[in-house]
């Protein structure tokens, strides 16, 4: 995947810049034909009083014919050059559209990941909804050029025809155009208070459902849906502000506009009666005059169109812009993999040491969750130590290469995600480890009876918010964990979702996959389960950030503030 967070635009009119410049050849030929188009619409009532003064008037039925068939071609035009020049258009759009979506896909999902500390319904949002916004501008930029085209030779043609007509056009139609942008800005800052609005509130709903279970089990879905429910209150109301700007706008175009418009219909019918006008040229300035209305109205459009997608860009080149999760190292891990741990200080850790050598099982006993994460984040290379080192066969974790901290390394946190599939994708999602290792991994996580209790078995489906319970979740996890095999894993809290036997099962299914005779794999597992403390070979304890005493379970027993922090 590309390094997308280094290639990103560094601002949202840099990304709006880059939209245009990337499918230019498209967006040119979309904006000529629309312009054409545009220019024909324009023609028309022209033709019309053409055909009037010189066929129709006179009673001239060849000059009509000939007329009748210039008009034809006039429509056959405009309406080819409409129908090609908006495909154009809309294909760049879906393009950009697509690759923006690519874009923020591969950063997320970049092997090094992406620190964006938004929910997984925000960045949907963002990925759907702002990159639609996006582009709205691309085409609306091809009408406005085609508009001003119109506009442009409409003025032409006036001024030709009569100095005052042409240049109340001139000097109105930018008039209106500026008036009316008073309102953009405020449509803007809607557009955007909107997106985030609706953003927090799809955020919000995904966690509700994929945590609807807990919820459940202590009682709390009436808080949580009163939550949800102000959420998307406050979406809805930000999207009608956003709708009622949009209004405003429409129809202040509309009531300026009109006036403009009424003001040339009434110049123009003066001059007819006093005989400057013919009958054919009064025609086609009335005509004129109802064409303008729509030209104006996408000129008068196009401020908040980019107002709106600036808004949008500024979300999606926030996103791109996130650092990353693991800073990028170059260096590969020597045999043997010892983990090294030395005084260490980072957020709650104070002072860590932990070594765990190959073949060992080590136990880690956190009394601070806060603790927990952090030596979760060192140990995955996301975080960097304040002071003091965090090694891995002689090279500390941060310094890593990405490819071959995946080959080495495995670290598995308490945080569970299952994917839409099946048990079988879910547990083996590269699709390489063989059936005797699948069933192996199953067996240890205690998470068989997810398969045997279906008939499905392994193609059982998985559901993100399906009818699996916490537990089940926790073990297909581990199990996935499990199968990937590698030389050094660290676990979690692996059973804290579990019953008393079933994490019995699962200690001793980590112990006899992982560390049986010969076997040099090495397994950390950070938790006050007695029954995996048990099977450990040593036991750390850390208390308050500092390590405090080394040894095996029955050794620490003795220890008031070992058993407090086991048992409670």
């Amino acid at each position: 995947m590309a390094e997308a967070s280094e290639a990103a635009p560094l601002t949202a009119w840099s990304l709006l810049r880059r939209t245009l410049r990337r499918h230019r050849g498209r967006l040119v030929g979309s904006y000529a034909l629309l312009s054409l188009w545009q220019v024909c619409e324009a023609l028309v009532p022209v033709a019309i009083g053409i055909i009037i003064d010189t066929a129709i008037a006179p009673g001239d039925v060849s000059a009509f014919v000939v007329g009748a068939l210039g008009l034809c071609v006039l429509m056959g035009v405009l309406s080819y050059s409409y129908r090609f020049g908006a495909r154009l258009g809309f294909g760049a759009v879906q393009r950009e559209q697509h690759a923006l979506r690519l874009e923020l896909t591969e950063h997320v999902l970049h092997p090094r990941g992406a620190r964006t500390g938004l929910l997984p319904g925000e960045l949907l949002s963002v990925a759907t909804s702002d990159t639609d916004a996006v582009t709205y501008v691309v085409r609306q930029l091809g009408f406005a050029l085609s508009a001003l085209a119109a506009t442009v030779g409409t003025a032409a043609y006036l001024l030709w025809l009569d100095v005052q007509l042409g240049l109340l056009v001139l000097i109105g139609v930018p008039a209106v155009v500026a008036l009316t942008q008073v309102i953009s800005p405020v449509i803007a800052r809607r557009s955007g208070t909107e997106q985030e609005a609706v953003a927090r509130a799809a955020g919000m709903a995904t966690d509700l459902v994929q945590g609807v279970r807990p919820l459940a089990g202590v009682g709390a879905e009436r808080v949580a849906v009163a939550r949800y429910r102000d959420a998307s209150s406050r979406a809805a109301a930000a999207a009608v502000r956003t709708v009622r700007g949009w209004g405003v706008l429409a129809g202040a175009t509309s009531g300026l506009s009109g006036l403009l418009l009424a003001a040339v219909a009434l110049v123009a019918g003066l001059r007819a009666l006093d005989g400057d006008l013919s009958l054919g040229q009064f025609v086609a300035v009335v005509g004129l005059t109802q064409f303008l209305a729509e030209p104006v109205g996408l000129l008068a459009e196009i401020g908040a169109h980019a107002a709106a997608s600036h808004a949008s860009a500024g979300r999606v080149g926030a996103v791109l812009r996130t650092p990353r999760l693991v800073p990028e190292g170059d260096a590969s891990p020597a045999d043997p993999l010892v983990l090294a741990v030395e005084g260490v200080v980072s957020g709650p850790l104070r002072s860590l040491d932990l070594v765990a050598a190959p073949g060992e099982l080590v136990a880690v006993v956190v009394d601070d969750p806060a603790a927990s994460d952090t030596l979760v984040a060192l140990l995955s290379g996301e975080a960097v130590p304040d002071s003091g080192e965090a090694r891995l066969g002689g090279v500390p974790l941060h310094g890593l290469d990405v490819a071959a901290r995946r080959a080495a390394l495995l670290v598995a946190s308490h945080h569970v995600d299952l994917f839409e599939g099946s048990v079988r994708f879910n547990v083996d999602p590269t699709a390489v480890a063989p059936d005797d290792r699948l069933a192996a991994a199953l067996d240890a996580s205690a998470a068989a009876e997810v398969v045997q209790g279906h008939p499905d078995g392994l193609d059982r489906r998985v559901r993100v918010s399906g009818a699996l319970s916490g537990g089940q979740r926790q073990r297909l996890a581990l199990a996935r964990a499990l199968t990937a095999d590698r030389p050094f894993l660290v676990l979690q809290d692996p059973t804290s979702a579990v019953d008393s036997v079933t994490e019995e099962v699962i200690a001793a299914g980590i112990r006899g996959l992982r560390h049986g005779e010969g076997s040099t794999a090495t397994t950390v597992v950070i938790t006050s389960s007695p029954s995996v403390l048990q099977r450990a070979d040593r036991v750390v304890l850390v208390l308050d950030g500092k390590t405090v005493a080394e040894g095996t379970h029955t050794d620490l027993l003795g220890r008031a503030d070992y058993e407090e922090a086991v048992l409670r």
